[in-house]
């Protein structure tokens, strides 16, 4: 039987981006020096986009009117907002099925897809890109960042961000308005419904387990 590992799961809510990153560099160090459990955080951030490596090496250009931040996580630009599940897992990733950045993501995407089919919602991965899609629609987003593989930073899931505003940015390869919200492709679902479907599918996506279930 695999190893299920024990995770502590955070509801920080709605939280400045600055204040997750800090606290996220934190729970990385503690994390690898066996400190605490893998710990997972679920929140949502203020209006922000964020911009890693490959956007910057792109040259990407985010408009005015987005505040935006510089990152070390994979990939290129995200949009964070209102109406976003931001899923930060600090984990320590070394069970089986864990052996490279590629199965890592994977899996959490397929956690994201299997944990939306149980409220109804048929989501798939896209042959080339990273991320999770209904319909065609982008709705998700992954992007990690590791220290002796020890993740930061993680996924996003778009349910009811404000119109328009991330359909109008483009990046990553992708045009404007590929990547939407799911209340966009006919779902209407909560931040809270999205964190009990994700909770409830964590042992058999993740090999892990709610330490307060």
């Amino acid at each position: 039987m695999a190893e299920h590992r024990v995770v502590d799961v955070h509801r920080l809510g709605h939280t400045q981006y600055p204040e997750a990153d800090r606290l996220m560099r934190d729970l990385q160090q503690q994390r690898l020096e066996d400190e605490i459990p893998d710990t997972l955080l679920f929140c949502s951030h203020p209006e922000i986009v964020t911009m890693g490596p490959a956007a910057r090496r792109d040259q990407v250009v985010v408009p005015d009117d987005y505040p935006s931040t510089d990152v070390d996580r994979g990939g290129g630009i995200t949009w964070h907002g209102p109406g976003q599940l931001v899923v930060y897992p600090i984990f320590k990733w070394d069970l089986e099925g864990e052996a490279n950045v590629k199965h890592i993501t994977s899996k959490l995407e397929q956690w994201v897809i299997s944990s939306l089919a149980l409220i109804g919602i048929q989501a798939c991965t896209n042959e080339r890109m990273q991320g999770v899609w209904v319909g065609g629609a982008k709705i998700g987003s992954v992007g990690l960042a590791f220290k002796r593989w020890v993740s930061r930073h993680g996924f996003t899931v778009n349910y009811a961000t404000p119109k328009g505003r991330v359909e109008a940015l483009d990046g990553c390869g992708l045009d404007a308005g590929t990547t939407t919200s799911l209340d966009r492709v006919g779902f209407e679902i909560s931040g809270d419904e999205l964190i009990e479907a994700l909770l409830s599918n964590i042992p058999e996506n993740l090999s892990r387990t709610d330490a307060k279930s």
